[in-house]
């Protein structure tokens, strides 16, 4: 009980704030679709399918934040839908102002506050914790890692260590089209040079 009280005093606001500025912005969307020729269920189907498109676009960006499926430089599709529809949300915010400063300010408002409560709660749900490495075996450093006779005595890296730069080795072949590097695989499962040799050495061969 005493975590719920504290999620809503912390969300409750922003909740408050999403609903009522989402309420302004869809009567002014549907105003302006009623007024064009959509009357009756679709200037309601209007004003739904911009705002949901909006909220929509805004997790998916999250979403690939998160599992990093977006390359520097570029501007993903969810980024592209998410501009789409927030000008498509002000232009429309914007026709049924009267034509002052002041006018098209006011009538502004309702889709920016509904906006920005959206990037607020989606920006609160993104876990931005690092996932956790499994835990580590320890393997003796080897100077010749192409030497066999050597390599017979040092340990297995641990299953589930494996099983992570499995997986991590399969998101850099499908991000980038091209097998994951020595390098670029202690970086990121911040283990030595020969631990990295050694699980990429063991992915190569399963």
């Amino acid at each position: 009980m005493r975590g719920f009280a504290s999620w809503l005093l912390d969300s409750g606001p922003v909740l408050v704030l999403a609903v009522i500025a989402g309420a302004g912005s869809f009567t002014h969307i549907r105003d302006t679709a009623a007024d064009h020729g959509q009357t009756g269920w679709m200037s309601w189907a209007v004003a739904v399918c911009i705002d949901l498109t909006c909220v929509m676009a805004a997790r998916e960006r999250q979403r690939d934040k998160k599992t990093g499926r977006v390359r520097r430089g570029l501007i993903s599709w969810p980024v592209l839908v998410l501009a789409g529809g927030v000008v498509l949300s002000l232009a429309a915010n914007l026709a049924q102002a009267i034509p002052t400063v002041w006018g098209w300010i006011t009538a502004a408002t309702p889709a920016g506050a509904f906006l920005v409560a959206v990037s607020m709660l989606e920006r609160r749900a993104t876990d931005s914790r690092p996932e956790p490495s499994p835990a580590l075996v320890p393997v003796p450093e080897i100077e010749d890692a192409g030497d066999e006779s050597e390599d017979e005595g040092a340990e297995s890296p641990a299953p589930a260590l494996l099983d992570y730069a499995r997986r991590v080795a399969d998101e850099h072949q499908a991000k980038h089209g091209r097998p994951i590097t020595r390098d670029a695989l202690r970086v990121r499962l911040g283990v030595s040079n020969q631990l990295a040799s050694d699980l990429l050495r063991t992915l190569r061969t399963a």
